[in-house]
């Protein structure tokens, strides 16, 4: 019997909650609801979710906090869920680790189809098959192997979700090239997200927070452009 991938939905109202239990169950993911802030970090730990939906009005503690707090322990891919559809609100919701964001009222075909798309690049080392040959790219004081999704920096493991990884990994695979924000959210991000060049940005603000300027490389930003991962001669 092959294990069915689980989704935590954090969400205060119990319909909408149900009702993306009901569409997600019928794509045979197991699902999990908590209607509370406090409830979630416990429920992550118990439940053990892939993917995480996380509504951002909760009582109590709000999913901003919720989301932190899970970010301090776990690299759960997290989709926000919101009525509130002002930039700042989904920049901030991105900076704190969230992977997506979508809006409510959502349609139920979106929200699995995103669900769907995080999940793919969500990646587990514990049950995956040994590579032929690993994906990996090495600089000075800095490893990046997307075989198994991680990060040595200055001989430390840096934690960091799935597409921040996968973005660092992308920009250091093809050094000095010049990469467009249009071209790193598509290659990134794919096709199905729906969103806006910000998104790069600020996982690239996020990636400099812990992958500071070497003397022999650094992610730059080419003013008017986009991004390349700078390899100093």
């Amino acid at each position: 019997m092959v294990n069915r991938q689980r989704v935590l939905i954090v969400d205060d109202d119990n319909n909408i909650a149900e009702l993306i239990s009901l569409y997600l169950t019928k794509e045979c993911y197991e699902t999990m609801i908590v209607n509370d802030g406090e409830s979630a970090v416990p429920a992550v730990k118990s439940f053990a979710p892939d993917l995480i939906l996380l509504d951002i009005m909760l009582p109590g503690i709000d999913g901003y906090q919720v989301c932190r707090e899970v970010r301090a322990k776990y690299s759960i891919p997290i989709i926000m869920l919101s009525a509130k559809g002002e930039v700042f609100d989904k920049v901030l919701g991105l900076e704190l680790g969230a992977d997506d964001y979508i809006e409510k009222p959502f349609d139920s075909k979106e929200l699995v189809a995103r669900a769907k798309a995080v999940l793919r690049r969500y990646k587990t080392t514990a049950s995956a098959p040994e590579a032929p040959s690993e994906k990996l790219v090495e600089y000075p004081d800095l490893s990046i192997n997307l075989t198994n999704y991680s990060v040595v920096y200055m001989g430390k493991t840096v934690d960091m979700p799935p597409k921040e990884l996968e973005l660092l990994y992308f920009l250091a695979a093809s050094p000095n090239h010049v990469f467009t924000r249009e071209q790193l959210l598509d290659q990134i991000w794919g096709y199905e997200y729906i969103g806006d060049t910000r998104t790069v940005d600020v996982h690239i603000k996020r990636l400099r927070e812990k992958i500071k300027d070497h003397a022999n490389w650094k992610i730059s930003t080419i003013w008017g452009i986009g991004y390349k991962f700078e390899v100093i001669k």
